[in-house]
Parts: structure tokens; sequence; C-alpha cells
């Protein structure tokens, strides 16, 4: 089993209209070992940017407080909040840094730039990324994550199509996937700023 799939977990975010949402499952496991289901893979580091963290939870942590460092350090040394693209550029040129002994971890960044206009960007371990106009996905469901969005993604979405087309694509994929699951979590971004999350309840096998 690959380190990257020690600990499961599955990470999706997709565009809409003005507005973004990123979801994640809520297991923690060890293989097949279920430790908890309230395992937090989302996580908002500025008003408008969330970063989703699938991978070795370790890592997850550690690569979190350095994301979280270099965002305080930006805020008191520019007395504003880092933009979206600003935060990927940076956590790409975070992970390159590490390339010699990396993160397991592969992290998505999501959320409005400063026009309001989503963005999402999907790296891998040593910071290359990938910045589609639709959706990204990452975790060990990312193989049938990829299928299910691409049968229901499109384009121009309002908040609630696009909380219902992430949902199922989220849930049919986590079915499909003995290492994620146990519920799930959704954060819809809309270009006033307002979040809201949601909780799904999904297979708890």
């Amino acid at each position: 089993m690959s380190i990257f799939a020690y600990n499961g977990g599955a990470v999706v975010a997709m565009m809409g209209k003005d507005s973004i949402a990123i979801a994640s499952d809520n297991r923690l496991g060890t293989q097949f070992n279920t430790i908890a289901r309230n395992n937090i893979k989302v996580h908002q580091v500025g008003k408008k940017v969330f970063v989703g963290l699938p991978g070795l939870e370790t890592d997850n942590q550690t690569l979190l407080a350095k994301i979280k460092f270099r965002m305080n350090m930006f805020r008191l040394r520019e007395e504003r909040e880092m933009p979206v693209k600003a935060v990927a550029a940076m956590l790409g040129n975070l992970l390159y840094e590490h390339r010699w002994g990396m993160f397991f971890v592969e992290p998505v960044v999501a959320g409005l730039d400063d026009d309001g206009k989503p963005y999402c960007v999907a790296f891998d371990s040593i910071g290359a990324g990938c910045a589609p106009d639709d959706f990204v996905v990452t975790g060990t469901a990312q193989d049938s994550l990829l299928g299910m969005c691409e049968s229901l993604w499109r384009p121009d979405m309002d908040e609630d199509e696009l909380f219902e087309v992430t949902s199922q694509a989220l849930m049919a994929s986590l079915d499909r996937d003995c290492l994620a699951g146990w519920g799930a979590t959704v954060k819809i971004l809309t270009a006033d700023g307002k979040c809201t999350t949601r909780q799904l309840k999904t297979r708890m096998d």
C-alpha cells in the first residue's frame, strides 16, 4: 500500500458561477482500520481561501502549520490577506523546497480571487500544480471521483447546483473506496465571502 493511502481520504474542489465548493470525507484510518470519523481535511486559511490535505496525517498537520506561518508572515508584512493564487504559488514553492524529503501529501487550494472568480489547483507531493477551469480531485478515491465529476459537472452552476453536484460525485466515489468515507463535509464559498458548511451522511462500513 502506498504511503499516500496509509490514512486514506479524498478531496474534491469544483467551480461554479462566482462560487466554489470544496469537499472531503471524514475518515481517519491506518490502512484498513478506522480510527476516527471526524477528521478535518479542508481548512480555511484565509477569508476566501481553503486548503484540502489528503495524505499522511502527520505530514498534513506539519504542512498546515507551515502554510499558516507563511500566511501570517505575509499578513504582518503586507498588511493584507494573501490572495488565493499567491497561496497556491507559496504552497507549490514550499512543497518543492522539500522535494528531497517530501511531504506525503497531495494538497488542493481552492478559493475566490480578488475579482470574485473561482480558482482551484491540485498539487503533487513536490509542488507540480494543475489548475483546470472545472474541478480537481486528490486522494485515494481520485480515480472514481474523476469519472463522476466529468459526468456531473457543467459550467455556470449556482451555489445550490454546485452543492448537489459536488455532494453526489463525492458520495458515489466514497462508496467505491474502502479507505475513505464515514461521512463527508462540503464547504461552499460565494462571491460575497459567505461560507456554508454542510455535513453529509455516507456509508459507515
